[in-house]
């Protein structure tokens, strides 16, 4: 068997000769196009070609730790606790790589007869061709295998090796359709098509077993963030999906300001942009929903009282801009600028203490912009009031345009909608919002509006067909 590493040996001293020069000489950045695109995906070939060999390898490697006597088992004899510590140790990859490899192993690598060492089929035969053949590489093994191999208790072998045949077909592009070749993401739709149709009894016993599994945890603050991680149900999981294209969907480039005596220049250019990245838009779209569902009043209640975010602060700190506030439910502060946001479009209760913290006097909740208040300011606003935000207003809060502990009265009249994002960052962000009149007007960032005028500003439909109708 030296002959095999000796073969690697040259093999690895081949492609690292190759690929220096290529890399030595800039080549990727001096090609043309076309030749820069076929070299990735050559590149490619080779990656797959090299992924089914250590898949094949990681299979032998579970062949020879996989008995029952444990000191005889390979892993044990290097020294290593399990399979995943002993690909760890030998690829220095990490430990989601090693699994990686594992599960896929599980689908393609063949089986050995321990009496006569003979070689017996793989489960999934056509997907090891395809990736031997280098069509597919651990991605494409892992967007079959798993829902492949799922099945087997339920559907004939028969039916599972079909849908086998024809999924490495897909991957060759020779699949019924006549499509061209297709990645892993679009092997896994087939793959599950696949399932769907042949399993139809595996829905039941596939939702008992992931449902003790949902859950969500919020763990210990990082860096001044909150981490979350668990898994959701599908059916909850696509309804957040839908909650966050909602909310996030809308594009603003389509709307700014323009001079209708300057159309010039800046008909070209100078678009508005939204610098969040897609994480930062799924936050806040569900910070959006948490808000919106603890006003509904269709939630359970807390001690008699609707599920209410408690945000504590003292009034100097408040007044002068200083200092942390503190919310109920976390041990992290936060900044007066969120203990703003909480208050204008919440509920303030002013509470007196003396210097040894006894209670002098507490005052009754001041509840800010009624329900009556807030579908009159619905009806002159339409949804959130910065341009090309297409939040609708009943998913909007109530802003104070003079704030309330500055003596803003909670009136129509100082009052605007603003999505969540939007409230929580119009102090600090590039926007600003007066009332004329009782009418809001928004001054945008030069680079949305380069005059820094004041304007008028609603997505109400009532307001807007008004507007058509005095100039028609």
């Amino acid at each position: 068997m030296e002959a095999l590493v000796e073969h690697l040996e040259n093999l690895r001293s081949q492609v690292a000769e190759s690929l220096g020069a290529v890399l030595q000489q800039h080549a990727l950045h001096h090609a043309k196009d076309d030749d820069l695109t076929a070299a990735i995906a050559l590149v490619g070939d080779i990656a797959r070609l090299a992924e089914g060999l250590l898949i094949e390898g990681v299979g032998e490697l579970a062949e020879r730790s996989g008995g029952r006597d444990v000191d005889t088992r390979l892993t044990t004899r290097q020294g290593c606790h399990n399979l995943n510590e002993l690909v760890r140790r030998l690829m220095l990859c990490s430990s989601q790589t090693a699994g990686r490899l594992e599960r896929a192993q599980r689908a393609v690598a063949p089986m050995w007869d321990a009496l006569t060492d003979e070689e017996r089929p793989a489960p999934l035969p056509a997907l090891r061709a395809a990736l031997l053949s280098g069509e597919v590489g651990i991605d494409g093994v892992l967007a079959v295998g798993p829902t492949l191999l799922e099945m087997r208790d339920r559907v004939s072998v028969e039916k599972v090796l079909l849908a086998d045949e024809v999924l490495a077909a897909h991957a060759r592009g020779e699949g019924p359709d006549s499509a061209p070749p297709v990645d892993a993401d679009v092997l896994r739709v087939h793959a599950q098509v696949w399932a769907i149709a042949l399993d139809q009894d595996g829905s039941e016993p596939h939702d008992r077993d992931i449902t003790p599994r949902r859950g969500v945890s919020l763990g210990r603050s990082r860096h001044g963030l909150i981490p979350i991680t668990g898994g959701l149900l599908p059916e909850v999981a696509a309804q957040l999906q839908m909650i966050i294209d909602a909310t996030v969907g809308s594009p603003a480039s389509s709307v700014r300001f323009v001079d209708s005596d300057q159309p010039t220049a800046d008909d070209s250019e100078d678009h508005p942009r939204d610098d969040r990245t897609r994480a930062q838009k799924a936050h806040d779209a569900l910070a959006l929903a948490l808000s919106v569902a603890a006003r509904s009043g269709d939630l359970p209640t807390i001690g008699g009282a609707a599920p209410t975010l408690v945000v504590s602060v003292r009034a100097e700190d408040l007044t002068a801009d200083t200092g942390w506030a503190t919310v109920e439910g976390t041990d992290e502060p936060v900044s007066m600028t969120v203990a703003r946001h909480v208050g204008c479009s919440g509920v303030v209760q002013r509470v007196a203490l003396n210097h040894e913290g006894r209670i002098l006097r507490l005052g009754t909740e001041e509840r800010l912009f009624n329900r009556h208040q807030r579908r009159a300011i619905a009806v002159r606003d339409g949804g959130c009031l910065i341009p090309g935000c297409g939040v609708p207003a009943g998913w909007c809060e109530v802003h104070h345009v003079t704030e309330h502990s500055q003596g803003g009265p909670t009136h129509s009249d100082n009052g605007v909608l603003l999505c969540w994002w939007h409230h929580r960052f119009i102090d600090t962000g590039p926007w600003r919002i007066r009332m004329n009149r009782g009418v809001p007007e928004v001054q945008a960032p030069r680079w949305f509006d380069h005059t820094l005028r004041w304007r008028p500003v609603t997505r109400s439909r009532v307001r807007m067909l008004d507007l058509v109708g005095r100039r028609t």
